[in-house]
């Protein structure tokens, strides 16, 4: 029998409603709140992990250090970006040539801001804790200015 996927919402003050997939306990994907998804979220705080977001979201110092991910789908290379993003500490940073070389591969820092582009963990996999050599840097769909404001969080002027 297959084990299903199952959809957890959460609502966190100011930042609207978030969403985190996980199958069996395993987080498939987190995705930060948006606009396009806001809605009430009530009901939603199923699971633990949804209110180490919103205490996240709330400026608490929060760890994902347990969270076990499904790192399907990613290369040898990608899995490493994770666990080496996944080091960086709660406000700090390091640039993408510096995850890169964290990641066994010096030299690989577009390719390491590319993957950032595409993390499917936020939060949990720290993308927004990883900048250009020359200033921020982006951060895929929720923008620069969520960024800003995430690092923001945790103490980090950029």
């Amino acid at each position: 029998m297959a084990v299903r996927v199952t959809r957890h919402l959460y609502s966190a003050e100011g930042f609207g409603v978030g969403e985190v997939w996980e199958r069996a306990g395993v987080v498939v994907q987190h995705e930060l709140a948006s606009a396009a998804v806001a809605r009430d979220g009530s009901a939603a705080q199923a699971w633990e992990l949804c209110a180490r977001f919103v205490c996240h979201l709330a400026g608490e110092r929060v760890e994902y250090g347990d969270v076990a991910l499904d790192l399907g789908g990613l290369t040898p290379f990608q899995a490493a970006l994770v666990e080496a993003a996944r080091s960086v500490p709660w406000g700090e940073v390091v640039s993408y040539g510096e995850l890169a070389a964290l990641a066994g591969r010096p030299g690989a820092a577009r390719a390491a801001g590319t993957f950032c582009a595409e993390n499917r963990f936020a939060l949990i996999v720290p993308c927004h804790r990883i900048v250009a050599a020359d200033g921020i840097g982006g951060y895929g769909a929720g923008g620069v200015a969520l960024k800003r404001r995430l690092l923001a969080l945790e103490g980090v002027a950029l």
